[in-house]
């Protein structure tokens, strides 16, 4: 049976899709985000060894309170599509046990090696970091079209989509970026939900434990009129999906 490389997993998750949520973290990540809180997740080949049966049988420890918040399995990263055959797996006995099924996915894949997993996939969470494809090499060291080129493959599949964004002040929440992200928001008939979250620095301790220099030390935390001025550019241009 095909293993995953598991960072880890939380079990009472409350911001990683609808209703309180198993959160499985994969092991591994092709981004190198210069705001990543998980630092410790980029390696590859490490981690913890888990089957699907056995995220299965983790799951079934907390059913009750999954099924009665209208809750589920929410499979994450690190990059969680790097182990697409694992996640297809989790995601089809999930199926079988009638949880819902969620994607949280950079989007940096390759659309052809997931096409089954989103067959078993209820809802995309899915991270639009940068809208300019160089500010987006400078901040995550790739460019953002992977990531438009599956929201709209997710479109064409009717497939539901909640599109985040981290707002980081005086890198991604300039005006023209902003009004480019709602633009494309427009574009996409399957979004149900737009989700702008603040940039914080809860991570930088994992960065300083790797002896790794975290590069926006001086980037301040967003606030939450940071994130009302954000959501008004959406609502000028007539576009809102927020909740």
């Amino acid at each position: 049976m095909t293993k995953g490389r598991i960072h880890s997993y939380e079990t009472f998750g409350t911001v990683d899709g609808p209703g309180i949520r198993f959160v499985l973290f994969t092991q591994g990540c092709p981004l190198r985000c210069r705001f990543c809180h998980n630092r410790d997740t980029w390696e590859t080949g490490i981690g913890t060894e888990m089957t699907p049966d056995e995220v299965i049988d983790e799951y079934m420890k907390y059913k009750t309170y999954y099924e009665t918040s209208g809750g589920g399995i929410t499979v994450s990263g690190g990059e969680a599509s790097l182990q697409a055959d694992f996640v297809t797996e989790v995601f089809r006995l999930a199926k079988e046990n009638g949880i819902h099924t969620c994607l949280d996915t950079s989007g940096f894949v390759e659309i052809d090696k997931i096409k089954e997993l989103l067959d078993y996939t209820d809802l995309v969470l899915l991270d639009l970091k940068h809208m300019d494809p160089e500010r987006s090499k400078w901040l995550t060291g790739a460019s953002s079209e992977k990531a438009m080129q599956l929201a709209r493959y997710l479109d064409e599949r009717n497939i539901p989509v909640w599109l985040r964004h981290v707002l980081i002040p005086g890198i991604t929440d300039s005006r023209e970026n902003l009004e480019l992200m709602a633009d494309f928001t427009a574009s996409l008939n399957n979004v149900d939900r737009f989700e702008f979250l603040p940039y914080h620095v809860m991570g930088v301790p994992k960065w300083e434990q790797l002896g790794l220099e975290y590069s926006l030390k001086d980037v301040e935390p967003a606030t939450k009129d940071d994130v009302e001025k954000a959501k008004k550019v959406f609502l000028d241009m007539g576009v809102d999906r927020f909740v």
